[in-house]
This record gives C-alpha cells, sequence and structure tokens, in this order.
C-alpha cells in the first residue's frame, strides 16, 4: 500500500515504480494463495497441540473471543462484497499475504478468485502510484 511513495525519493519513473510495486504483491499473493491450505492447517493443529498439553498439565486455558473486531470486518467485507469485493480489495486493506489468506479461505475453491485478486493489485496499484507521484509533483 506504501511502497510506491518510496518510487520518486529514488528518481524511478512512474512505470518502474508501478511495475516493481505490482510484481512484488504479484509474486506474495501467489505464495500466499496457494499456500493458504497449509498456514490454516498448521494453525489449526498448533491450538490444538496448545489445548492438548494445557490439559495434561492441569491448566486452565483462557479461550479467545472468536468474533473479534478483525473477524466482523472480514464478515463484514464478505456480505457486503462478495467475491469481488474480498478478492480485489482484501490484499490491499489487510495486506496482500493476510488479504490472500482470507480470500482463499472464503473462495478457495472459485476459479476466478485469483485473477480477480491479480485485478485488484493491478487496479489499486496503479491508484497508490498514481497518488504517489501526484503528491510529489505538489511538494
Amino acid at each position: 500500500m506504501f511502497a510506491p511513495f518510496v518510487g520518486p525519493n529514488l528518481k524511478l519513473s512512474f512505470f518502474e515504480t508501478y511495475l516493481s510495486c505490482v510484481a512484488g504483491a504479484f509474486l506474495a499473493a501467489f505464495i500466499f494463495y496457494f499456500s493458504s491450505e497449509f498456514f490454516l492447517k498448521r494453525a489449526h493443529q498448533l491450538r490444538k497441540e496448545k489445548i492438548r498439553k494445557a490439559i495434561e498439565a492441569g491448566i486452565e486455558l483462557k479461550y479467545k473471543k472468536k468474533f473479534t473486531r478483525f473477524n466482523k470486518l472480514i464478515v463484514v467485507l464478505k456480505r457486503r462484497f462478495g467475491i469481488y469485493g474480498i478478492s480485489m480489495f482484501a490484499p490491499f486493506i489487510l495486506s496482500v499475504p493476510l488479504g490472500s489468506i482470507v480470500t482463499a479461505k472464503f473462495y478457495g475453491k472459485e476459479k476466478k478468485t485469483f485473477p480477480l485478486i491479480l485485478l485488484g493489485i493491478c487496479t489499486t496499484g496503479l491508484i497508490t502510484t498514481s497518488l504517489a507521484y501526484f503528491a510529489k509533483s505538489l511538494f
């Protein structure tokens, strides 16, 4: 989200800044979207192991709230915008790795999800790079 604002200070052209930001986001989206199942399974296994160890040691665990503000935000995005909103804007709002994992969790079985993530990255990259160069021209 903030990477394009460094481009003008490094004397990069608009196109160079845009391409470098989008290429990095594409790589991160690819890695985290297609490995999201691993991350989700690993988090579940770690939770189960923590509970098992606490029971064996006789320690009472404090359970976290499952419906946090962050979870509410994700549910609101999912209900309000559906597959298009989550796929295109979650990687921008939540960060590319986290947004890609959340999108894969909800819509991983849909074939159009990953292309929509890439389209969203291109669109938001163009907007943020344009803002960065517009702000640079003002100052």
